[in-house]
């Protein structure tokens, strides 16, 4: 049913706030003891896996320091106070992080993929000096694919009542120094397909090649096998939950937005998923002690042989 958008304002301001004060506090700690032991205790074995996790853990610690302007923002009722260039850098972050965590969690997944099915490969080819130099292209070019976020986010004034607030929105028009709203959509949706959908498809069939190649080998325990399968299908389940409804949600928002049309259900569905997409900083330390020994021996006080 359409409506207008204050009468679903308040299930936001009533989610946004409290949600993102508890992944602030989780994130920050969980990624932040996640680094440290990844530089730390990691570095003896430094190999390609190690340099992904890290480069995921810093990108995730560069957007939780975000996270307090976004806290005050709808604390303030959708107010924003720090000025046009910082709305346009949160927005830019977010988009980085969202988008490099995408990527560092498929080239995880890829990596563990040709380990199994192609050692012989990837003991040579795949060196800790290529795996940082992957990376490095991964943030230039998350980097260049995000930097329109800059032309498009802006502050925009909105009158409720008897008073003004200054919003701070992807898009809004007539401030947006780039393209107009049909553009922004579109560019919306090509994220969409280049920065969520591919690299999903990429990180399922890479997962696949690892059930199959631990379901073939005899030397693995059926428990084994069926714990390295739940963890595997926890990994898809986690990444779509994460990224997926986010992705769906805002871009049908913008579909009905630019035909004239606002549908509460759908707004709130689009808050709720922007909660998803920013939980997954708070879970990437489980993906670190599925990977790494001494994360896990912290975390969870056992070591390996246990």
């Amino acid at each position: 049913m359409n409506m207008n958008i204050s009468s679903c304002v308040g299930f936001q301001l009533a989610l946004l706030p409290t949600v993102y004060g508890v992944e602030l506090c989780v994130a920050l700690a969980g990624n932040a003891l996640a680094l440290w032991l990844l530089v730390s205790r990691e570095r003896r074995d430094w190999h390609p896996g190690a340099v992904l996790s890290c480069n995921l853990a810093v990108s995730d610690l560069l957007y939780v320091l975000t996270l307090p302007l976004l806290i005050v923002y709808y604390a303030l009722e959708k107010h924003w106070t720090f000025g046009n260039p910082l709305c346009k850098i949160e927005r830019f972050l977010f988009a980085c992080n969202l988008y490099v965590s995408i990527l560092f969690i498929t080239g995880i997944s890829v990596h563990r993929g040709v380990a199994l099915a192609y050692p012989f490969f990837s003991r040579h080819y795949v060196s800790t000096s290529r795996a940082k130099a992957a990376c490095a292209v991964a943030w230039l070019a998350v980097a260049a694919v995000c930097a329109p976020v800059l032309g498009f986010a802006s502050t925009c004034e909105e009158v409720r009542g008897n008073s003004t607030k200054t919003q701070c929105v992807a898009y809004c028009a007539g401030t947006s120094a780039l393209g107009d709203q049909r553009a922004h959509f579109l560019y919306v949706v090509l994220l969409g397909v280049l920065g969520c959908l591919v690299p999903f498809l990429v990180t399922f069939a890479s997962y696949c090649v690892v059930v199959w190649v631990v379901w073939k080998n005899a030397n693995i325990s059926q428990l084994e096998k069926r714990k390295i399968a739940l963890m595997v299908g926890s990994v898809v389940v986690l990444y779509a939950l994460s990224f997926v409804p986010y992705h769906v949600f805002q871009s049908y928002n913008l579909y009905l937005k630019l035909h004239g049309m606002f549908v509460c259900w759908v707004y709130d569905a689009y808050q709720v998923s922007k909660v998803l997409a920013a939980l997954n900083m708070c879970l990437h330390p489980l993906l670190y002690m599925a990977l790494f020994d001494s994360i896990r021996v912290v975390f969870c006080g056992k070591g390996p042989e246990t």
